[in-house]
């Protein structure tokens, strides 16, 4: 279950969000003006997002070393950036 709170709410009840992530597991999404504009998520959450996210990356540059015609020497590329 996500809790929905404002920014303002979460200022004033500040350690009792947190508790309710860290031990309650439940994210929290804070809001301005009813607009969603951040997000408190546990550590253990935040490693499989990034996990999820490391693996995103791993396919696209499989998929990218597929398609040789695309692919040039880093230094080449360097070169092209002004490094």
């Amino acid at each position: 279950m996500t809790i929905t709170i404002s920014a303002a709410e979460a200022r004033k009840n500040f350690s009792d969000i947190i508790n309710k992530v860290i031990y309650g597991k439940e994210p929290v999404i804070l809001t301005r003006r009813g607009q969603g504009v951040a997000a408190l998520v546990s550590m253990e959450e935040l490693k499989l997002l990034q996990q999820i996210e490391d693996y995103i990356d791993i396919e696209d540059a499989y998929k990218a070393l597929a398609e040789p015609e695309c692919n040039i020497p880093a230094q080449e590329f360097w070169k092209q950036l002004g490094l």
